[in-house]
């Protein structure tokens, strides 16, 4: 076979499948003029075409396996896009020369009404400065030592003094309305008693002290120091004698008659 014939296929083969596509292209025609959605679909259903035609013209050179692999899928496009076509709202299709109603304005948005700021809060306030560390308590003062009791007094002694005693009652004669002639008779009467001693005891009848009290307590009624002290002693004797006698002459009388004052 010679070089030319063998070109001359090629070219037979491409005109043969050239012709097998060529169907498509019989079927266009233009569409008439829609508007809005319809108008739409019908341009996506041109170019669908137009792109089936031009994958045909590509599948020619490619191969025949191409070109049918090729016309499906423009196939499967073109059946996409009727699907979609269809399915859009049959409210928004229109007759050709029937105006479409005016999109209503969209409504303006609402204006919220901003809320009132709260109000500021007040400011703190100051902090008031950290209190002075507190003084440290005092300690407790030592207690001061208990006072020292006073020395008990010494215990009084009793101390036989005739001529003392006897000087002490010569001075105590006027207080009682005497002169000192009663002085002689007195220092008989109590020399015969107890001798003018503080601490004679009569061992018979208890009888105590220079003018012998019985009992000796009467002499408390002077002071209480009576055991000891020969004033306590002579004061209650003075002041038995002016009750009972009237003067130291007449005790020493009635002394004389009884032996007793």
């Amino acid at each position: 076979m010679s070089p030319s014939m063998d070109k001359s296929r090629p070219e037979r083969a491409v005109r043969h499948r050239a012709e097998s596509v060529a169907p498509f292209n019989t079927t266009s025609h233009r569409p008439p003029k829609v508007h809005g959605p319809l108008q739409k679909a019908t341009s996506v259903r041109v170019m669908g075409q137009r792109m089936a035609v031009m994958a045909g013209a590509i599948a020619v050179l490619l191969g025949v396996a191409s070109a049918a692999q090729a016309a499906e899928q423009a196939i499967s496009s073109e059946s996409s896009v009727q699907q979609a076509s269809d399915a859009s709202p049959a409210t928004t299709e229109a007759s050709p020369g029937q105006a479409l109603p005016p999109e209503a304005a969209p409504e303006p948005p609402a204006t919220e009404t901003p809320a009132p700021a709260a109000p500021a809060a007040p400011p703190a306030a100051a902090e008031a400065p950290p209190a002075a560390p507190a003084a440290p308590a005092p300690e407790p003062a030592a207690a001061a030592p208990a006072p020292a009791a006073p020395p008990a007094p010494p215990t009084p002694v009793a101390v036989d003094d005739p001529a003392a005693a006897k000087a002490y009652a010569a001075s105590r004669l006027a207080s009682y309305g005497w002169g000192q002639d009663q002085m002689q008779s007195l220092s008989i009467l109590w020399e015969k008693e107890s001798n003018w001693r503080t601490t004679a005891v009569n061992a018979s009848s208890g009888a105590y002290g220079i003018v012998q009290s019985l009992p000796a307590s009467k002499m408390a009624t002077i002071a209480p120091d009576w055991e000891t002290n020969f004033r306590t002693q002579i004061e209650w004797g003075l002041n038995y004698i002016k009750e009972r006698y009237g003067s130291p002459a007449n005790a020493l009388g009635f002394h004389y008659a009884n032996n007793w004052y």
